[in-house]
């Protein structure tokens, strides 16, 4: 299964369309997200994975993979965490209507709670939105 989310990726005070990919499949129980700088990747996984055990909805035992695009773009920030999450409730099927997730952009760090936290840029994120762009 697949979902994509559209998010952001803040290039100085600009942004540039990112999207985010969720992959689930059965194999050998792993969480790759490719895309951005490993410190980066060690990081958001944990807090997703605390997050999601947070709020009882634990990774499941199959194999994820997440992919940001476009690859050629350098990607940092723990605003990538809310994207990644919501395309892996959507493809665990928690999300209802998950298809209406393509009409938006979101950015937010999770804390291990669960809880979305405030990040910076969310001003240039809405002024994309308004433009037209999804994300």
């Amino acid at each position: 299964m697949l979902a994509d989310v559209n998010t952001v990726a803040f290039v100085g005070v600009c942004t540039v369309d990112v999207i985010v990919q969720v992959h689930i499949a059965n194999g050998i129980p792993s969480f790759h997200i490719v895309g951005m700088p490993d410190k980066v990747v060690a990081e958001s996984r944990e807090r997703i994975r605390a997050a999601l055990t947070s709020i009882k909805a634990p990774l499941p035992q199959q194999r994820i993979t997440v992919n940001l695009s476009p690859a050629s773009l350098f990607k940092e920030g723990s605003h990538y965490d809310l994207p990644i999450v919501m395309g892996i409730l959507s493809v665990m099927k928690i999300i209802k209507e998950s298809e209406k997730l393509s009409s938006y952009i979101m950015l937010g760090e999770l804390s291990l709670d669960g809880s979305i936290t405030a990040v910076k840029g969310v001003l240039a994120a809405a002024v994309c939105a308004k433009m037209g762009r999804k994300g």
